[in-house]
């Protein structure tokens, strides 16, 4: 079972790219090492105060791999530097 989601995030703080990639690739970073999932930036690149991410989870069950997301993006929505604007999830 493959899970995918998309995560939009607001980052108020941020004055510039610069700034952003800042907090983006520290959590991405933390995200690669803590936890069983692939991560990326998928849009916004060149937007100063936002970003979608993409998170995708393969386990031989849908609850495992939908398990880990979710635990993935509740450790993204805990930083302070940003607010989750968006997010959903899909099955494959």
């Amino acid at each position: 079972m493959i899970v995918y989601a998309e995560c939009s995030f607001f980052i108020p703080e941020s004055h510039s790219l610069k700034a952003k990639r800042s907090v983006l690739k520290r959590m991405l970073d933390r995200v690669k090492n803590s936890y069983n999932v692939s991560i990326a930036e998928i849009d916004h690149q060149d937007l100063w105060q936002r970003t979608t991410i993409a998170i995708v989870a393969t386990a031989s069950s849908k609850d495992a791999a939908e398990r880990e997301v979710k635990r993935v993006i509740g450790f993204l929505e805990s930083n302070p530097e940003w607010e989750l604007s968006n997010s959903t999830l899909d099955y494959y």
